[in-house]
């Protein structure tokens, strides 16, 4: 199993709508490294959601249920799309600057490449993501 992390501006979509929704594809995603990300996602990989630009955090899980496809939003064949399903909304969110302030996450993709919107996470660094979520902060 993979680990993955993808943003959504709340406004636009959140994830109590993608909670409300019960699934969604993934779609509109414009950038070569996230196209190669979502390329790379499998059916039962696991996917942190983070609420970008207004809250700046983790909040949720949700899983992969569909690998890539043409995104239909365009008739551009290179871009692809995904369908994720929610799984749980974490116990407490975890804060970008909680994650810049723990040095077991200095190499998060989230960090280190901030404008990616969809990321790889290593399993130790989603294993400390999950142990933050369950922290009292």
């Amino acid at each position: 199993m993979n680990y993955w992390l993808v943003k959504s501006e709340p406004f636009k979509y959140s994830w109590e709508q993608f909670v409300k929704d019960g699934k969604t594809f993934w779609d509109g995603v414009r950038n070569y490294q996230a196209r190669i990300n979502l390329k790379a996602m499998k059916k039962g990989d696991r996917v942190l959601f983070y609420h970008s630009n207004e809250g700046l955090e983790i909040v949720g899980l949700a899983t992969v249920i569909k690998e890539y496809y043409q995104d239909p939003t365009t008739d551009d064949d290179r871009w692809v799309a995904v369908d994720l399903k929610p799984l749980k909304k974490l116990k407490r969110p975890v804060t970008l600057y909680e994650m810049k302030n723990d040095k077991r996450l200095a190499n998060l993709s989230l960090i280190r490449q901030g404008r990616l919107s969809v990321c790889d996470v290593k399993e130790k660094e989603f294993e400390v993501i999950m142990e933050l979520a369950e922290s009292k902060s």
